[in-house]
């Protein structure tokens, strides 16, 4: 049996698409940016100084796709008792 993935669902990134995502990036990175004008470095490798209400564009798809990897890795299973 062979696999096929349907390319048709999967998000294409054009050059100046990530413009039009908000990216996750460590907070106090972002406040310091925010206040200092600074570039910051988002999870999906997208270099900008922050400017814009994030809450105004859908989460850029590579970042989340790589905060929930990081997250995933934190589950260790185990316990702190």
């Amino acid at each position: 049996m062979q696999t096929v993935e349907d390319e048709r669902t999967k998000p294409t990134l054009d050059d100046g698409d990530h413009e039009r995502f908000s990216h996750y990036v460590p907070k106090d990175k972002l406040m310091a940016a925010m206040v200092e004008g600074t570039p910051v470095i988002a999870l999906c490798g997208k270099v900008w100084v922050p400017s814009r209400d994030p809450q105004k564009y859908p989460v850029c798809p590579e970042c989340k796709e790589r905060w929930e990897s990081l997250k995933k890795g934190d589950d260790d299973g185990g316990s702190d008792d």
